[in-house]
């Protein structure tokens, strides 16, 4: 991304870290938001790359699961544990990260999560076991799982509500271009070097972001190089109270269970597409190492279009002054509905055709995902995102850590059954927008700030 381009007139303050003056009033939407400069896409920059790291260093093990599986000697079983371990570490780490982000905020809290998982994922390479590979997985899930409540909270703190979704939609793109390059980078680094510079190359990716993170970020208010006039377009929205809000406060109003039910119910699928896409493609159509590149790289590929779009059609529908309960349920409507036909995927005799299933599925989720992401900042002050984000990824992750046991144990009983594992990821979308609905029919911030004044 650019850095942040002047006004035209070139005369506009910086504001400096100490200023505490309310900002001027904010301009007026459309082409004034550029007038008043980009530096927020700078930060949106930052979240994206850590997005592409944090998938990489997820997907590693996907892509080598079957080369390990001949080398280590687990069992597909096995493998759902191993797997599981990362899901179950990452709803742990939702339990509490979410809280540390709103406390310590993002700066020094995405730093303490890139610096763990990091070192887990380089930790990878000393693995020998089912056992080692499990202990890495937990170490690894517990890191990554404060990234998402970090890019929440910075696109809260960043960007107007009117930007959200398509800032979201961005550095959420990020998983779908990490996807990508993994299968391009992974298979020839351990045909190579051998799997287990795979893991430490990756792992290090971290460490470099974390460089350039701690040289870049600071809060829109303390930022040296953040102009008034777009510090004034980002605050253009009302200005909310900052006292943290308590976790019983949040799990008594509706909007924090229809985010974290629509995240248990439709997270798995995820999962399952990154850990076990590669097992099913060598199962199903004899697919080796070598030869995951192609396929994979053309799932991601859709999803990484999905993403940006599913974010740009819900700001557009919201431009043409439909409310945001109908452009949201609209835009996730869409989605739950291009990802029915993935049921078919292991029935299709043609390779080609089966990724092509997978890739309107994937791209698809990544579509729903932006939205149900963006749905937090819709409900929520910004001073509670990150906790929101942290329990529906806990929910999210908790549904992942059953679905990778499940599928693992049918898998070892039903071997290249995947059929009914299909099915699930199918409907899974559906029935999640369902149970949205039926929570809040209406999308409706919750009422915290008259609550949290009576407690």
């Amino acid at each position: 991304m650019a850095t942040q381009q002047p006004p035209a007139d070139g005369l506009a303050p910086k504001l400096s870290p100490r200023t505490t003056s309310a900002p001027p009033a904010a301009p007026t939407p459309g082409g004034a938001a550029a007038a008043v400069g980009r530096y927020r896409w700078t930060i949106c920059a930052l979240l994206f790359l850590a997005t592409t790291i944090n998938y990489i260093d997820r997907q590693v093990l996907g892509i080598l699961a079957p080369t390990l599986q001949t080398e280590i000697g687990w069992n597909e079983a096995e493998y759902g544990a191993i797997v599981s371990w990362f899901t179950f570490a990452y709803a742990l780490g939702f339990l509490t990260i979410g809280r540390l982000m709103d406390r310590i905020g993002t700066r020094k809290g995405f730093s303490v999560a890139i610096v763990i998982w990091s070192a887990a994922a380089m930790a990878h390479a000393l693995a020998r076991s089912a056992t080692g590979f499990s202990v890495a997985r937990f170490a690894l899930g517990l890191g990554e799982s404060g990234n998402f409540p970090g890019a929440i909270k910075t696109v809260a703190e960043w960007f107007p509500k009117k930007e959200r979704a398509f800032a979201t939609g961005i550095f959420n793109a990020g998983s779908n271009v990490g996807a990508i390059i993994t299968p391009l980078i992974v298979p020839w680094i351990a045909l190579t070097w051998g799997w287990r510079w795979a893991f430490i190359v990756t792992g290090a990716f971290g460490f470099v972001w974390l460089a350039l993170w701690l040289a870049i970020y600071r809060k829109p208010e303390e930022h040296p190089k953040l102009s008034a006039g777009e510090l004034a377009y980002i605050r253009s929205d009302a200005v909310e109270p900052t006292t943290p809000i308590p976790w019983g406060t949040l799990l008594g109003y509706k909007q924090t269970w229809a985010f974290a039910l629509g995240k248990l119910l439709t997270d798995p699928v995820w999962w399952f597409y990154l850990f076990w896409l590669p097992k099913f493609l060598d199962a199903r159509f004899g697919i080796k190492l070598a030869g995951l590149a192609a396929p994979l790289i053309a799932i991601y590929l859709f999803a990484d279009v999905g993403s940006v779009a599913g974010g740009w059609v819900s700001g557009a529908f919201l431009k043409r002054g439909w409310s945001a309960n109908r452009a949201r349920k609209t835009t996730m409507g869409i989605a739950a509905a291009a990802i029915v036909p993935t049921m078919l995927a292991p029935r299709v005799d043609s390779m080609w055709l089966a990724v092509a299933i997978v890739s309107v599925a994937a791209a698809a989720h990544q579509w729903w995902s932006a939205n149900l992401f963006t749905l937090t900042t819709d409900l929520f002050p910004r001073r509670a995102v990150a906790s929101i984000v942290g329990i529906g990824g806990c929910a999210g992750a908790l549904g992942g850590f059953a679905f990778q046991r499940a599928t693992g144990a049918y898998l070892q009983t039903h071997a290249g059954d995947y059929g009914p594992v299909f099915v699930v990821c199918g409907l899974a979308y559906v029935v999640g927008l369902f149970v949205i609905h039926v929570i809040v029919p209406r999308l409706e911030p919750a009422p915290i700030d008259g609550a949290v004044a009576r407690g």
